[in-house]
């Protein structure tokens, strides 16, 4: 799926984690909005395909977002090399959840993910964003407003990046830094891609009931939400979570079932 967005053009666009299926989809989409994307993670392989099929507007810096010198090295080369920094996508993610069995190292190796190193990716491009009047978006997840049988670290570190995003829009505000983020229900992924053995259509009967639209989000529609708060065409619109879920958050415990004529049955 392509969706047709141009509010992006000339704007240079750093995206931590894009070398994945959904990061395929949002680089697609911010090409097709016509940015330069540098796509910033540790995965070259996975990133391949992508800029094989778009070409040299896509950039690839190899980098462990964990890692200070990697990052400031990365926002250095990019704004050396494209001119100068517009947006900052914070989209690297760790899965790694054991429930209550989760580990500490667990539980320190996902937050330095998940959340501080948004955190300390959006001070090094501050300064560059603050010259171009640029956007942050941060990538949270439905999984940060509701509790999840078996999962004790992801969402937690997904509640907690929804209030960082509201104080970074606080803090960067009066540098003209708009900081927004998009909380995607089941989304065409990597992960979905290997648990349902590339069956899309599996995939999207079990998401059925939970989201009103009856599937799975694709990667591009995520994109454009993406594209959309990173554009001029949000310029008042800053420190919101966007549900990016199909109605998922919308739906209670009742789904789209209705209960009332159950109870006479």
């Amino acid at each position: 799926m392509t969706l047709a967005f141009s509010g992006l053009t000339e704007h240079t666009i750093l995206l931590s984690g894009g070398s994945t299926l959904l990061g395929h989809g949002v680089v697609r989409t911010l090409h097709t909005a016509g940015a330069r994307v540098a796509i910033a993670d540790i995965d070259a392989e996975g990133a391949k395909p992508i800029i094989d099929e778009l070409g040299p507007r896509v950039r690839f810096y190899p980098t462990d977002i964990t890692d200070d010198g990697q990052v400031a090295a990365t926002v250095a080369a990019v704004v050396a090399e494209c001119g100068g920094l517009q947006g900052l996508v914070n989209m690297a993610c760790s899965y790694s959840d054991e429930g209550a069995d989760s580990t500490r190292a667990q539980w320190l190796q996902a937050l330095d993910v998940n959340l501080v190193s948004a955190a300390i990716v959006t001070q090094h491009a501050r300064r560059h964003l603050r010259a171009a009047g640029g956007a942050v978006v941060n990538f949270t997840s439905i999984s940060s407003k509701v509790a999840q049988t078996g999962r004790w670290v992801y969402p937690a570190s997904k509640a907690a990046l929804v209030q960082l995003t509201r104080s970074m829009a606080m803090d960067l505000a009066g540098d003209g830094i708009r900081v927004n983020s998009v909380s995607p229900g089941w989304t065409w992924s990597t992960i979905m891609d290997q648990r349902g053995g590339g069956d899309r259509a599996m995939i999207d009967n079990l998401a059925a009931p939970f989201h009103l639209t009856h599937r799975v989000g694709d990667p591009a529609e995520v994109g454009s939400v993406v594209a959309f708060l990173l554009s001029s065409a949000t310029t008042v619109v800053t420190g919101a979570d966007w549900a990016v879920d199909g109605g998922y958050s919308a739906m209670g415990p009742e789904q789209a079932v209705p209960a009332a004529p159950q109870t006479t049955e």
